[in-house]
């Protein structure tokens, strides 16, 4: 085997262990916020030791920014590609609230939106916060909404408006301490339902 395939090898085995780190860490920062996760915690999520996330972040506080740096971005991209989903307006606002709802998307929304409203959280990451406002996050559907109230797919009023209530009750939604397990959380239909007539 060549050195070049080797490190190759050793690169993507490198990379795969940093991913199953953020993604262990995603979910305990999710559920217990920043202060309350330990990288104890977040070693036993991803089955490691807890002295091989310090070989790959020097801080639990390392890691909590990157994945905040990360998923903005990771959303800003997302919001900017909704126009571009096929279908009408309502099947593009379904489809990027089935993704916010989506199991291994779900962490994401709920990590950030408790991130944003903690006050425990390095000071890195209320900057971050700070920066981009949640309108900012708004702005790209706004559009899409107004398109799809022309055509009567949704409910008159003012587009920013009903969106930023519509995506605070998706945001509470993810960020409560648990979970109804009998009913789960609403079915995106039932969702939708808030922005139709």
């Amino acid at each position: 085997m060549s050195s070049l395939n080797r490190q190759q090898q050793l690169d993507q085995i490198r990379d795969e262990r940093r991913e199953q780190i953020k993604q262990a860490a995603l979910k305990m920062f999710a559920r217990r916020g920043y202060t309350g996760t330990k990288t104890s915690m977040i070693a036993k999520e991803a089955r490691i030791s807890e002295g091989l996330i310090y070989r790959y972040f020097n801080s639990k506080e390392e890691l909590f920014i990157t994945l905040v740096q990360e998923l903005m971005e990771e959303a800003r991209r997302e919001l900017e590609y909704v126009e571009y989903l096929p279908g009408t307006p309502f099947e593009q606002i379904r489809a990027l609230t089935k993704n916010m709802l989506d199991e291994k998307n779900m962490y994401a929304f709920m990590l950030m939106e408790r991130a944003r409203k903690a006050d425990d959280v390095p000071e890195k990451v209320t900057q971050i916060f700070e920066e981009v406002s949640t309108n900012v996050l708004i702005v790209p559907i706004i559009p899409i909404f107004a398109k799809g109230q022309e055509l009567g797919e949704f409910s008159p009023g003012e587009p920013r408006r009903m969106l930023s209530w519509y995506f605070t009750i998706i945001n509470s939604l993810l960020t409560q301490e648990e979970i109804d397990e009998e009913y789960g959380l609403p079915d995106v239909d039932v969702l939708m339902r808030i922005l139709t007539n």
